[in-house]
């Protein structure tokens, strides 16, 4: 049963509130220039290797989910955070339309209450904090209970930065005690909310009566044709599938493989080192991942294929990074590899004509995921068109390793984030990369221009001075 918000936990959420609108205050009048050494600040003292590397690892011992080896990699992801705030004026003049008269002024959005996910308890912070520290906002992170001591010493790491160049520390702080009914306190008293985590999370965010950004659910889906190069999407889906053992939600979960190169594929993906399970391990998988309400079981969450596999009740060998499933034809609510799997499993499909992928995505998207992401492998143009205009999905990657690519990257024009909005289709307000342009208020100053009236005939068209019964 929920309990209530505690007196203490009132006084706690009160007075953070507070003391990040007294450090937004000191910072009120900042240059650009100001601004900038500011996220650069956040940005070195978080992105270094040395202390992203230990508290990224910290984070994956403190949840018992991840990749201990490979998370620190995730620190060039503050790199390009930063790179696109120094790229993007965040006050005073922002954009000026002179054919429009138009001059447009940014402003703090305010406190901005961070819901932070365990998979990210490093990461999320900093992201969030170069842009809304950019933007002249302060940020109250609420951790995941599993890594609240993670992201608690990431902030402190940032409250230094800020000392660093004069700024007030209180522009960042972190709940040490998280709860639900602390973390659903803090989202109604501060300006917005930013739910970066699942789905429970991003509904309570929307519930708080503040404005809020959330994400949506991933089930990512991959069309590879037989144009595509065939070890190249190996090396990309591979990639992608192991990247922090498949705990990101654009990590490649289905992937719908033409049937005249579906046997290459499937070989190209076993060099990779994929392990395809045959009906009774699949069996058994199923049977252990998934609990009887059709949740996911913790012990098989962004885990190494061997840990799953043993779980579940077999051995694969050492060498295998991933887990196959062979899917066809098996989509929807009660065929569960058809959904997010969250790990280093993904599920195999095949196809004729490009309108049977086409059909199998639907089906997919149809089952969950919907507004989130899917990628193509391809160089027919046609097919590239013919997926954008049918997936009901936020961003699609085209010939790139899709974990690596839909929050941004050196490679891609994609705004670079932690926050992937999934639109109307999955419940959110937004489609975009969640970044400092969504932090901030505008206002927009009109000066008169000549008269911009089309005539009658030119509004109307063909249907100007047409009898209407």
């Amino acid at each position: 049963m929920a309990r209530d918000l505690t007196q203490e936990e009132r006084t706690l959420a009160n007075d953070m509130i507070d003391r990040a609108r007294m450090a937004m205050a000191q910072i009120e009048d900042w240059s650009q220039k100001d601004l900038d050494r500011l996220a650069q600040a956040i940005g070195w003292y978080t992105g270094n290797e040395t202390t992203f590397t230990r508290l990224a690892q910290q984070g994956v011992d403190e949840s018992g989910i991840g990749d201990r080896e490979g998370r620190p990699g995730k620190r060039f992801k503050i790199h390009m955070v930063l790179r696109d705030a120094l790229r993007t004026p965040s006050t005073g003049i922002v954009e000026v339309n002179e054919a429009k008269g138009l001059v447009k002024y940014a402003k703090p959005a305010g406190v901005i209450a961070s819901l932070i996910p365990m998979t990210n308890p490093a990461l999320t912070p900093p992201v969030t904090g170069i842009y809304a520290a950019n933007a002249r906002n302060a940020v109250i992170f609420s951790p995941h209970p599993r890594t609240a001591q993670t992201t608690f010493q990431m902030t402190e790491v940032m409250r230094a930065a800020a000392r660093s160049v004069g700024a007030p520390e209180d522009l960042f702080q972190s709940v040490r005690n998280p709860s639900i009914p602390l973390t659903q306190y803090l989202m109604a008293a501060a300006d917005l909310t930013l739910a970066t985590g699942g789905q429970p999370m991003v509904r309570a965010a929307y519930s708080s009566g503040k404005p809020a950004y959330g994400v949506g659910a991933g089930n990512s889906s991959i069309v590879i044709d037989e144009t595509a190069d065939i070890d190249i999407a190996a090396a990309n889906t591979r990639m992608s599938k192991t990247s922090d053992f498949g705990s990101g939600c654009s990590a490649d979960g289905n992937i719908i493989i033409q049937r005249s190169i579906y046997e290459q594929m499937v070989q190209a993906l076993i060099s990779e080192g994929g392990y395809l399970c045959n009906a009774d391990e699949k069996a058994m998988l199923e049977a252990t991942m998934w609990d009887e309400k059709g949740n996911r079981t913790f012990p098989t969450i962004a885990c190494r294929p061997q840990q799953t596999a043993k779980v579940a009740g077999f051995a694969i060998p050492e060498d295998r990074k991933f887990l196959m499933v062979e899917n066809q034809g098996q989509i929807g609510p009660h065929h569960k590899f058809s959904k997010e799997k969250l790990t280093t499993l993904m599920a195999l499909y095949h196809f004729e004509t490009f309108n049977d992928a086409l059909e199998t995505v639907r089906q997919i998207y149809a089952t969950g995921g919907k507004g989130h992401s899917c990628g193509i492998y391809s160089h027919n143009n046609d097919n590239i068109d013919a997926l954008a205009r049918v997936a009901p999905v936020s961003r699609m990657m085209v010939r790139q390793a899709q974990s690596k690519a839909n929050a941004g990257a050196w490679t891609n024009g994609m705004p670079m984030t932690s926050s992937l909005g999934c639109g109307i289709w999955g419940g959110n307000i937004t489609n975009e990369n969640v970044t400092m342009s969504h932090m901030m208020n505008y206002t927009w100053v009109s000066r008169p221009i000549a008269e911009d009236r089309p005539s009658e005939a030119e509004l109307f068209g063909e249907f100007f001075g047409r009898e209407v019964a």
